[in-house]
């Protein structure tokens, strides 16, 4: 295959999982943007994590709700729980890898606030364990996965709602994670400021 011809597949698998996606992911997207937009107004906020390009999406998220996405608003409370270099190593050194997040959620997530949690396979142990000590602060949890959701799935209350996007394909996952990202801001933008 020519290298023309595998661009056109990347871009035409992106788009039928995409396709697929808007189908099944419509109605726990809504809700999650519902719940986020309730957190705020409740002075709660949003905590996220994730590895790799996970943790670059849980950024992502963060900055939108801090700064803007597409209409000027106030920022709205959002932690990115990859960013502080010193307290993750410092928790892997300490401790585990493993508890990375979940430290920092049992320090910083009160009972109202979300987490989350962004995990391809949902087999990161470090997001289900962020998981676990959301659900002991009494937190709700939104988790973006693919895939067949993998010990994540488990791991969730009936409360939270679970984002599971129709691929076994890590790039085209991500692809979906980003876009569900950007319909969440989306909405939460229009609940709190109109259209």
């Amino acid at each position: 295959m020519d290298l023309i011809s595998r661009i056109e597949k990347n871009f035409q698998d992106s788009i039928n999982t995409k396709q697929l996606a808007s189908e099944i992911l419509a109605e726990p997207i809504s809700r999650s943007a519902k719940l986020m937009t309730q957190c705020f107004i409740n002075g709660g906020k949003v905590l996220s994590c994730g590895n790799g390009g996970s943790a670059g999406d849980a950024q992502h998220f963060s900055s939108e709700m801090l700064n803007r996405y597409e209409m000027e608003r106030p920022g709205l409370p959002a932690i990115a729980l990859t960013t502080d270099s010193s307290t993750i190593t410092s928790i892997a050194n300490d401790y585990h890898y493993n508890q990375v997040f979940s430290k920092q959620v049992t320090a910083l997530g009160h009972a109202g606030d979300i987490l989350l949690a962004i995990s391809t396979s949902g087999n990161s142990e470090n997001v289900n364990a962020a998981i676990d000590a959301a659900h002991d602060r009494n937190m709700t949890v939104i988790a973006l996965d693919g895939k067949s959701g993998g010990e994540m799935v488990e791991r969730l209350a009936i409360s939270d709602i679970e984002i599971r996007v129709p691929s076994e394909s890590t790039a085209r996952i991500q692809e979906v994670h980003l876009l569900v990202i950007h319909c969440i801001c989306d909405l939460v933008d229009h609940q709190l400021m109109g259209g």
